[in-house]
């Protein structure tokens, strides 16, 4: 890999904004494992990107929720918002959006999976929307949120009530739902585990997280939505 030619024009285009500063979009796209394997000269990495990111994405999407819900209470807001901006729902848009073709990756991290994994690519999302807001600031960055996790709120904030909306659903049938555990693999600090939904025996959807719940939560909402409830 040419870390300092490398073109990102392709993904400037899915994105829908086009950087003044490319060198900001490399650095948001450049992961502290990559930046480890060169000792003798600094590589700029995305965790200060991710960090402004996260704190820009947290007044946008708190506003966004204010003004569409004017009926509830705080604690209500806070809890869509929780759902809104999970790390399943950051990752599936930057994935939909090809970033892991683009992530800056060490040769250990590149072997170990990190261009599909949930988290990076939640980080990711964070660390394009800061260096968005550092290059072209508040309107851009605005643009951007609105356009790849705003659109459609309704879907993406029933991830966290997936379970229960789902537990309801089976009721209502009369069947039982459960969860089975199908694997979980990879090191201790970086266990992945994989379940999957059965309702009244018959198998549904699996889910994929770092933990046996998240995973959980995972395959519940992808149940619901394979069953148009979502």
């Amino acid at each position: 890999m040419n870390y300092e030619s490398m073109e990102f024009g392709p993904l400037e285009e899915r994105i829908g904004y086009r950087f003044q500063d490319p060198t900001l979009l490399r650095t948001a796209l450049t992961h502290k494992s990559f930046a480890a394997e060169y000792h003798i000269r600094e590589i700029p990495q995305y965790e200060r990107m991710e960090f402004l990111g996260d704190s820009i994405l947290e007044y946008i999407s708190s506003e966004a929720l204010y003004q569409k819900y004017p009926e509830l209470s705080e604690g209500e807001l806070t809890k869509k918002r929780a759902s809104l901006v999970c790390e399943y729902t950051l990752s599936q848009i930057t994935k939909g959006l090809g970033y892991g073709d683009y992530v800056i990756l060490g040769k250990g991290e590149e072997l170990t999976g990190g261009r599909e994994r949930s988290s990076i690519l939640c980080d990711l999302f964070e660390s394009v929307l800061g260096a968005i807001y550092l290059d072209g600031g508040m309107e851009p960055a605005r643009e951007y949120v609105e356009r790849h996790l705003l659109t459609d709120m309704e879907h993406k904030t029933l991830f966290t009530d997936a379970k229960t909306i789902l537990q309801e659903y089976a009721q209502s049938q009369g069947l039982e739902l459960t969860y089975e555990l199908l694997d979980q693999s990879g090191p201790d600090h970086l266990r992945v585990y994989t379940s999957q939904v059965k309702i009244g025996g018959t198998p549904y959807e699996i889910g994929q997280a770092h933990s046996i719940k998240g995973a959980q939560m995972e395959a519940a909402h992808k149940t619901l939505r394979k069953l148009g409830l979502s």
